[in-house]
């Protein structure tokens, strides 16, 4: 079945970076575009990358943009994040996420945490 595993949250200062990976099992990884999501508390779920499946196409909103990067590895079926310019606003519970077979697979999340 569809198994996706986050890893590499931690605690970190403003302006710090963390880089997050996504393993993944259960499905032809290089057939799917992947995306990152983040839940802060009390707040909806949001989207904060997309990679498409061949990983020379990627999207980010206004929030994130010029500071995360996301990334792929086909070969080792896993999705990156680099967040860089950390805000305490960036805080938050990160996911990856594969739509497969019409229904929305997400990990168990890596917790950010942006402070001082």
């Amino acid at each position: 079945q569809v198994q996706l595993v986050e890893s590499g949250g931690g605690l970190v200062q403003p302006g710090g970076s963390l880089r997050l990976s996504c393993a993944t099992s259960g499905f032809t990884f290089s057939d799917f575009a992947m995306r990152w999501y983040r839940q802060a508390p009390g707040k909806e779920r949001e989207l904060v990358a997309y990679i498409v499946k061949t990983g020379d196409n990627a999207g980010y909103p206004d929030s994130v943009k010029g500071r995360f990067t996301v990334s792929r590895d086909n070969a080792k079926n896993t999705v990156s994040l680099q967040m860089n310019s950390l805000k305490p606003e960036d805080t938050a519970v990160y996911y990856c996420n594969v739509l497969y077979g019409w229904r929305d697979y997400f990990g168990q999340g890596t917790q950010v945490t942006v402070s001082s």
